[in-house]
């Protein structure tokens, strides 16, 4: 038996996912797999099977599409540009000791082949790390059924530590703060900071989620970190998909509202999205923008989500050291069978 003294511990920092690309055809498998999810579409299969052959897969790729390609960039998905972008930069700050991966809930690369890899790679030990800070079980208990699905099929699966959420977590709230009080320097002050969340059926809070209350905490130590009076943000919520009452207020009615209203500036800030993507440049700084100019706001501007700033790297390392600084090393053996053969057989 060979003791280890210091092992690597694998980071798999899980976001929700993209196409492959910005066309029909790749929205079309990645779209199935997404909707199939019973943690995203929380109604019968024997109701929802139909509308989701039947109509949403033969109407909804293309349409996605086209709002996929509005933002696409050279490197390719803005979620998984930044995405790779956030677990280099954390490699590097947390150094040798530890292995960062960065894995999809829905497409490629898939948790159960990062996992794997990670494991052929010596690695026994592995924080898994969802990029959502606020808890729902349609994000991030979505993205641990995949993780134990994965290890159900493994003979002798990794040892596993879970960061739940992290809506409240000082280092992360401070990176909020600094992005918003960074792009406020540049371009001044709105009279307004809405901060929107991606919406949920109101029905997954009466079930226990614990989601809506954490962003109303994530919003309110925002605000007392870029000391705000009350009158001066709010709260929203985006993304709404179906017919279902999903939580309110609405973000694209409030800012339309607020345009109506005379407000001549808005600011937007996602604090649920740890990287742009489709809901946040597509939806937010397009459909909401032109919603809002629509209804005669004046001036509308969209704060770029954390990305891969360097505030929200250190903001990640000591998240991740929180998690993994006590995890104790533990034996392990220089070949499975190593010094034991079964008698009456070859096995070693």
């Amino acid at each position: 038996m060979v003791l280890v003294a210091r092992e690597r511990i694998g980071i798999l920092v899980v976001n929700l996912g993209t196409p492959a690309a910005p066309t029909a055809d790749a929205l079309k498998p990645y779209l199935q797999e997404f909707l199939s999810d019973r943690r995203v579409i929380e109604i019968p299969r024997l109701l929802w099977w139909p509308i989701l052959h039947g109509l949403v897969l033969t109407t909804r790729p293309g349409k996605s599409a086209k709002k996929y390609a509005s933002i696409w960039t050279p490197e390719g998905s803005p979620l998984m540009v930044y995405g790779l972008r956030q677990a280099k930069a954390l490699s590097a700050s947390l150094g040798d000791r530890y292995h960062v991966r960065l894995a999809m809930r829905y497409g490629q690369p898939s948790i159960a082949q990062v996992m794997n890899e990670m494991m052929a790679q010596g690695v026994s030990r592995i924080l898994v790390l969802p990029a959502y800070p606020q808890y729902a079980a349609s994000s991030t208990g979505s993205a641990f059924d995949a993780l134990f699905a994965a290890i159900s099929h493994m003979r002798f699966p990794a040892e596993l530590r879970l960061v739940r959420d992290y809506f409240a977590f000082p280092p992360y709230i401070q990176a909020l703060a600094k992005c918003v009080k960074d792009y406020w320097g540049v371009h001044g002050q709105g009279e307004r900071l809405v901060m929107s969340f991606h919406g949920v059926p109101c029905r997954t809070i009466r079930k226990g989620d614990p989601y809506a209350l954490q962003c109303i905490q994530t919003g309110r130590l925002l605000a007392e970190a870029l000391d705000l009076g009350e009158e001066s943000w709010q709260i929203t919520f985006q993304s709404r998909f179906g017919r279902a009452q999903w939580l309110k207020p609405y973000t694209q009615l409030t800012l339309e509202g607020l345009a109506r209203s005379g407000l001549g500036r808005v600011d937007v800030v996602c604090p649920g999205f740890s990287a742009d993507c489709l809901e946040t440049l597509e939806e937010i700084n397009m459909e909401c923008r032109a919603a809002f100019f629509a209804a005669g706001g004046k001036e509308f501007h969209y704060i770029p989500a954390l990305n891969d700033s360097p505030v929200w790297i250190e903001a990640m390392e000591k998240l991740v050291l929180a998690h993994t600084a006590d995890w104790p090393v533990s034996p392990t053996l220089d070949h499975p069978g190593n010094g034991y053969s079964c008698p009456g057989c070859s096995c070693r």
